[in-house]
């Protein structure tokens, strides 16, 4: 019943006209009050779901919670060194590779070793639980492509599995440079992060420790450019993967990388070397920034006085000047 009409009938019932009204006024009050909290009680136990809802949302400690903060950085390490040793090394990609070369199917595809589908189970009950991600039928589908056979090409998975581990690897390296712990670099982050690469990349042996601020500035800026549209001071970690800037720079650790492939890389030496001294050519005052006159000046001097309005509209300036990659 509903507790509304309850309560009217209980007082229509009990309603004695030989009682006072404040009488009346105190039942109708303790009678609400009880079957309200009935009410209020059922529906309680009726909607309990919301108990088993999971913690989503976790406060970051504050500036002056230390004892919070050096938790929170001790815990994300040790959990990225986790998921550092369940990524396949050197010698398991060596055995896997072995162990698809030991069970490929006949015909061979032109060049091409293939394998069947119930090889590929087999070779990844063999090959052990750090490759159980990989050996899916959804993996298996997404490689199969025209064979009569219904095979995969084993250099293809191989090549697949090799990138997968890559890109984990990767995902961990630039994790361990994001103070924030929210998957995104800051500038300074991803400043730290490719100062640090680049003792690591073959293809920038020569370049000077002095050159050093200004080659990580221009890598940096080409990351922020492009990815951060909207100013905000960050980039996603996930976008960073996602796009070819990362797959350009670590180009650099081949060390036999033709001539024409660093002309066309941003991150090589060359052209971060052509880069600086084209805003050497245009510093003609020596000062260390550009004006509009002095940027004016740029390619064949067809850039428009609108266009360079603009550009200054919307990079930091100082007196009216320019500082490179502001």
């Amino acid at each position: 019943m509903d507790w509304k009409q309850a309560l009217k009938s209980r007082l229509a019932a009990s309603s004695d006209p030989k009682r006072s009204d404040q009488e009346l006024k105190d039942e109708e009050m303790e009678l609400f009050t009880k079957y309200y909290l009935e009410w209020k009680g059922g529906r309680k136990n009726a909607s309990t779901s919301y108990m088993s809802i999971p913690r989503f949302y976790y406060r970051l400690p504050a500036e002056d919670e230390i004892l919070l903060q050096k938790l929170r950085e001790e815990s994300r390490a040790v959990f990225l060194q986790r998921k550092s040793r369940e990524l396949l090394d050197n010698e398991e990609l060596q055995n896997l590779w072995f162990l698809l070369d030991k069970h490929q199917t006949s015909p061979m595809m032109g060049d091409e070793a293939m394998i069947n589908y119930e090889s590929f189970l087999k070779v990844g009950e063999k090959a052990g639980s750090k490759c159980k991600q990989f050996f899916t039928a959804k993996v298996f589908a997404k490689l199969l492509h025209n064979d009569p056979y219904g095979r995969i090409s084993i250099m293809q998975f191989f090549n697949y599995v090799m990138r997968k581990v890559w890109l984990y690897q990767t995902r961990i390296g630039l994790s361990l440079y994001d103070v924030a712990g929210q998957g995104y670099l800051r500038e300074s982050d991803l400043e730290n992060y490719i100062l640090e690469l680049i003792p690591t990349l073959p293809q920038l042996d020569g370049l000077e420790k002095s050159f050093y601020s200004f080659y990580v500035c221009t890598a940096v800026r080409k990351f922020f450019f492009f990815l951060d549209p909207l100013r905000t001071g960050k980039i996603k970690i996930q976008d960073i993967l996602a796009c070819s800037f990362l797959d350009d720079l670590l180009e650099l650790r081949d060390e036999e990388l033709s001539k024409e492939s660093q002309e066309t890389n941003w991150f090589s030496a060359p052209s971060a070397l052509r880069v600086y001294g084209q805003y050497l050519n245009l510093d003609k005052d020596h000062n260390g920034m550009l004006s509009k006159e002095e940027l004016s000046r740029y390619g064949t001097g067809t850039l428009t006085n609108v266009f360079l309005d603009r550009v200054f509209q919307e990079c930091l300036t100082y007196d009216g000047e320019m500082v490179l990659f502001s």
